[in-house]
């Protein structure tokens, strides 16, 4: 009987044990196949990474790790990411999230999971306005600008480049409605001329007919604003067998080299585009250095971003004292915002030094100073891309 009770009672110490030291989640939503399936795993690897220098650097808390489940949207099913947050949300009950990816997988997560649990969600990637009109009681946040911004700088880039006249085609979602909007209306109102402008459906494997309205008009320049794994993919295919175009330009849904793979290099070589980049920073220069260590390209599409999202919801959920939900929006708001001591990427065991000595901190990221607005926005930088040699490469900011 005494070893009997004996034995229960450090069975009764393990398990306090394991809940003392158990895990704090924050989820990832990611297109894990689809649109952007290429796209995604250097995202989740920019992620992954914050995660593990958090555990490197003594975890959340008193030691508790930090996990990093996943869940896949495939991009364009809002049935998928409405599945794939609901498990996160309330079977994996997950803290925060990190994502989603593409503007409608959010935005279905965020209304049909996140927002009902109360759980805080920062996308790396999601760049359409329409995230900024969600209502969602100030829980969904990104450390990526909206595309009312990217669209105007690709309209300029493209107009600085003596391309007057363009043919539109976007893919019919949010992502691709809100990117079309804000680069017509600059392009148009800058001299520009559009030629044509035609939304077309994701996921199909013929757009012949839409190529051939668009050539019909006359334009040699093809502008396409959808998924390099995708539609985008088949559209750049089908111009370039039509012949009718001799230049094509895309946005940060199109910047991945599994299209330059898939359509041919000498297809695409010249190619214009354009993504959130970082800045010339002492955050940036930090994730960089740490990047490459760990076998992470730097300037990987949103990887910048999703570090810096993982990274802020690690130090808003350490200020927030738990792994509660509750006050974790207001905790975020105040460790991205100045005044603070500043923390760049990598300095963990700095920030959780004076979170608990309860001194104000800044985070300046990897992708810049996320000061959020009232609607979870952020500035940014656009950055140029252009394919040469077989690649994308960065030529640099836009308009600088």
């Amino acid at each position: 009987m005494k070893k009997t009770v004996l034995a229960l009672a450090i069975a009764a110490g393990s398990v306090c044990g394991v809940a003392a030291q158990a895990d704090v989640k924050v989820g990832f939503l990611g297109g894990f196949t689809g649109g952007i399936e290429s796209l995604t795993p250097p995202i989740f690897d920019g992620a992954k990474l914050a995660v593990e220098e958090v555990n490197a650097q003594g975890g959340l808390f008193d030691g508790e790790t930090m996990a990093m489940p996943s869940g896949d949207t495939t991009c364009s099913d809002a049935a998928a990411a409405s599945n794939a947050a609901d498990r996160l949300v309330n079977s994996e009950q997950v803290t925060a999230i990190v994502g989603a990816l593409c503007t409608g997988a959010t935005i279905a997560a965020a209304n049909n999971a996140a927002i009902p649990g109360g759980v805080v969600m920062v996308s790396p990637a999601s760049t359409a306005p329409a995230v900024t009109d969600l209502d969602d009681d100030d829980l969904v946040f990104r450390t990526v600008p909206s595309d009312a911004f990217q669209g105007e700088q690709l309209a300029r880039l493209l107009l600085s480049k003596g391309i007057e006249d363009v043919a539109v085609t976007y893919v019919n979602n949010d992502y691709g409605q809100g990117l079309d909007a804000a680069f017509t209306e600059t392009y148009e109102a800058e001299g520009g001329s559009i030629t044509a402008n035609l939304a077309h459906e994701d996921n199909r494997a013929d757009y012949r007919s839409e190529i051939g309205q668009l050539s019909a008009s006359g334009s040699q320049a093809l502008v396409v604003l959808a998924y390099a794994d995708t539609s985008g993919q088949t559209i750049l295919r089908q111009a370039y067998e039509s012949g009718a175009f001799g230049q094509f330009a895309g946005a940060d849904g199109m910047v991945g080299n599994s299209l330059v793979e898939a359509v041919g290099a000498d297809v695409l070589e010249g190619m214009i585009a354009t993504r959130p980049g970082s800045p010339d920073s002492p955050g940036t220069e930090a994730f960089t250095a740490l990047a490459e260590e760990a076998g992470i390209d730097p300037s990987a599409v949103f990887a910048a971003q999703s570090y810096d999202a993982a990274f802020l919801l690690a130090m808003a959920i350490e200020k927030n004292g738990s792994a509660d939900r509750e006050g974790l929006s207001e905790a975020l708001r105040d460790v991205a915002t100045a005044p603070g001591e500043t923390i760049l990427p990598g300095e963990w065991e700095k920030a959780k030094r004076l979170i608990g000595e309860g001194t104000e901190v800044d985070y300046q990221g990897a992708a810049g100073d996320h000061e959020f607005d009232d609607n979870g926005d952020v500035p940014g930088i656009v950055v140029e891309m252009a394919v040469e040699d077989g690649k994308f490469v960065t030529k640099g900011p836009v308009g600088e």
